[in-house]
C-alpha cells in the first residue's frame, strides 16, 4: 500500500464519518443559523484543530492510554459528558431569558469568534470516542516504512480538508436558507433544540461509560 492509496482509502472512511449527522455538525449549524458567518467558521476551525490533535496523538501512541486504561477513558468521558451537559443547559437557560440584542435585533454575541473557536476545539478534544476512532483506524493506513507520526498527521489533514468542505456547504447553505428566519424567536428555538441535543449527547456519553 502506497501513501496515496492509504490516503485515498482513509478519505472514503473520513468522508462517511463527516456527513453522518453528529455533534460537530450540530454545533456548526447552530452557529451559522444563530450567530455570524465568521463565528460559524471559527467554530468549524476549532473542531478541526481538535481533529488534528487527536490524529497526531493517535499516531504517536498517546491515544493508547485511552484504549489501555479504563480509568483514563472513563475520566475523559465523564469530563466530556459534563461539558456537553453544561453547554446544553446553558443554551436552554439563556434561550428562556431576556438577552441583549445587537443592531439587527438578534441576541448579542459575547466572546466573539474566539468563543466559537474555543467551543469547537474543547468539544472535540473532550470526546474520547474521537481518539479511539483514530487509534483504531490510523494504524491500518500506515504503509510499511513510513513514519507513523507523519502519516497520522497526513491522514488527520485529509479528514480536516474533507470536513471543512462539508462545513462550508453547511454554513453557506444554512446562511442562505436562514436569512429569512434569523429573528430573535427563531434564534431562541435553535438554541433550545441544540441545547437539548447537547444534553442528550452528554447523558448518552456518561451512560455508555458506566455500562
Amino acid at each position: 500500500m502506497t501513501i496515496l492509496e492509504a490516503a485515498a482509502g482513509f478519505a472514503v472512511l473520513a468522508a462517511l464519518l463527516t456527513i453522518i449527522p453528529g455533534l460537530d455538525t450540530a454545533l456548526v449549524l447552530r452557529s451559522s443559523l444563530t450567530r455570524s458567518r465568521g463565528y460559524a467558521y471559527a467554530t468549524a476551525g476549532g473542531i478541526q484543530v481538535g481533529v488534528m490533535v487527536w490524529g497526531v496523538a493517535a499516531a504517536t501512541g498517546a491515544s493508547l492510554l485511552l484504549a489501555a486504561s479504563e480509568v483514563a477513558y472513563e475520566v475523559l468521558s465523564i469530563v466530556g459528558a459534563g461539558y456537553l451537559v453544561f453547554m446544553g443547559v446553558r443554551m436552554l437557560v439563556t434561550s428562556f431569558r431576556a438577552k441583549a440584542v445587537d443592531e439587527s435585533g438578534l441576541p448579542a454575541i459575547t466572546g466573539g469568534n474566539a468563543r466559537g473557536f474555543a467551543t469547537g476545539a474543547v468539544t472535540n478534544l473532550l470526546n474520547p470516542k474521537v481518539g479511539v476512532f483514530y487509534l483504531a483506524t490510523i494504524p491500518q493506513f500506515v504503509p510499511a516504512g513510513v513514519s507513523p507520526l507523519l502519516m497520522g498527521a497526513l491522514l488527520a489533514l485529509v479528514h480536516v480538508v474533507l470536513a471543512m468542505i462539508w462545513y462550508v456547504g453547511v454554513i453557506q447553505g444554512s446562511r442562505a436558507i436562514g436569512a429569512r428566519l434569523r429573528s430573535p424567536r427563531f434564534v431562541r428555538w435553535v438554541d433550545r433544540v441544540t441545547g437539548g441535543v447537547l444534553v442528550v449527547f452528554g447523558v448518552k456519553l456518561a451512560l455508555d461509560t458506566r455500562l
